[in-house]
């Protein structure tokens, strides 16, 4: 039986964002080991003006201490006023699947960190379903619907039933503006067929998340390492930090490689405020 593994999380986390590598790089070693679900935390229900600069150093200390890109022009251009609205539209993402959900949780991440895209309404929202190949008039009925709005608030108060665990490394967070005590996004709580629950709170790096995957009954697959195309043709755009954690090649090289690759026209460079996104050509 797969390990359940519940990640707490945000569509507008940058700090999630930055923890894509991991994310993709257990995918990845375990495969169907490990049985995905996320769980919508709620970062924000509103975002005032206030807040807007402070977003900007705070996207900019994600990229320096990650390497992974980001556009903090977000902030001035066309900030968006809520995470509610994108949280809700993964829940509905949920209804067509697993892998459909993180398929299109992966395009609202990369649209509003990366692309500068204001996704806090029910058109943008749904576009994006369109893009993540989502049944898309399926999606815009589930969104509307008062079912949505439950799972969503069974997410809200699942990240905000703080474990001691959180508690004691010092990851309890508060939502904005009401300042709700939550857990520090990203969350993983992985879950093994003897019910204890394995707990990693916040940013920790991919060996750490590793051996609490283990520790919960998964094992990794036996499967060689991809190289930087097989991933990028599995995964689609990924920042070479995604290809270093998922190939399991030092910064330099996974560079060297996939600068390579796009000489040969085979992937090419989606140039990001601070940093770049790689995708098939």
């Amino acid at each position: 039986m797969a390990v359940r593994v519940r990640c707490i999380t945000d569509p507008a986390c940058v700090w999630s964002w930055a923890f894509e590598p991991v994310v993709r790089a257990l995918m990845t070693e375990f495969g169907d080991e490990l049985e995905w679900t996320f769980v919508m935390g709620g970062l924000a229900r509103e975002y005032g003006p206030d807040a807007r600069e402070a977003m900007v150093h705070h996207w900019l200390d994600a990229t320096a201490d990650t390497g992974m890109p980001t556009d903090p022009l977000l902030w001035y251009e066309s900030p968006i006023a809520s995470t509610y609205p994108a949280c809700m539209a993964v829940k509905a993402a949920q209804e067509q699947g697993s892998a459909e959900a993180y398929r299109y949780l992966r395009v609202l991440r990369e649209g509003i960190v990366c692309r500068r895209r204001k996704l806090d309404t029910s058109e943008a929202l749904v576009e994006a379903a369109r893009f993540a190949g989502l049944d898309v008039e399926r999606f815009r009925v589930d969104l509307g619907s008062h079912a949505i709005v439950e799972a969503f608030g069974a997410d809200l108060e699942e990240a905000r039933s703080v474990p001691d665990v959180a508690r004691e490394a010092d990851k309890v967070r508060c939502s904005q503006p009401a300042g709700e005590e939550r857990v520090s996004f990203p969350t993983l709580r992985f879950e093994g067929d003897d019910g204890e629950s394995h707990w990693t709170c916040g940013m920790r790096p991919l060996g750490y998340v590793r051996d609490k995957a283990i520790a919960a009954g998964a094992q990794p697959t036996d499967a060689p390492r991809p190289t930087p195309l097989e991933a990028i043709g599995r995964f689609g755009r990924m920042a070479s930090a995604e290809v270093e954690a998922i190939c399991d090649l030092p910064g330099p090289r996974a560079e060297a490689e996939l600068a390579q690759l796009a000489l040969d026209w085979r992937i090419r460079p989606l140039p990001v405020l601070a940093g770049r996104l790689w995708e098939p050509a």
